[in-house]
């Protein structure tokens, strides 16, 4: 369901699933930059925000998006991912660049 973007990963839940943890969260991510499912609105409301009544907002969007990657969102700390696991090509990337998508250190991502 996580990789089909018809779940999301309770994090406060992966501390007993070390195992599996990995695999979830990378699971959300692909979901995630394919905006499949729930990741397809334009501002998700996290389901535990959603019970609590709250609204998403730009603040906690970029909270939860890696600011190396200004131009689409990746949650922090996911397993390394490579530009084959993304469908984004010639990208603005900040330093410091978790995921090496800019090799060459020029300021774009996945250039080749």
């Amino acid at each position: 369901m996580v990789q089909e973007g018809q779940a999301v990963v309770y994090r406060q839940y992966l501390q007993g699933c070390n195992s599996a943890k990995d695999q979830y969260l990378q699971a959300e991510a692909d979901a995630q930059v394919q905006k499949l499912g729930f990741w397809n609105q334009l501002q998700p409301v996290m389901p535990w925000d959603f019970r609590r009544g709250q609204k998403s907002t730009q603040e906690n969007q970029v909270q939860e998006c890696d600011p190396s990657y200004p131009d689409f969102c990746i949650p922090p700390n996911l397993p390394d991912l490579d530009c084959c696991d993304i469908p984004y090509r010639r990208f603005r990337v900040n330093q410091p660049d978790p995921h090496g998508f800019d090799r060459d250190k020029d300021g774009i991502g996945c250039e080749r």
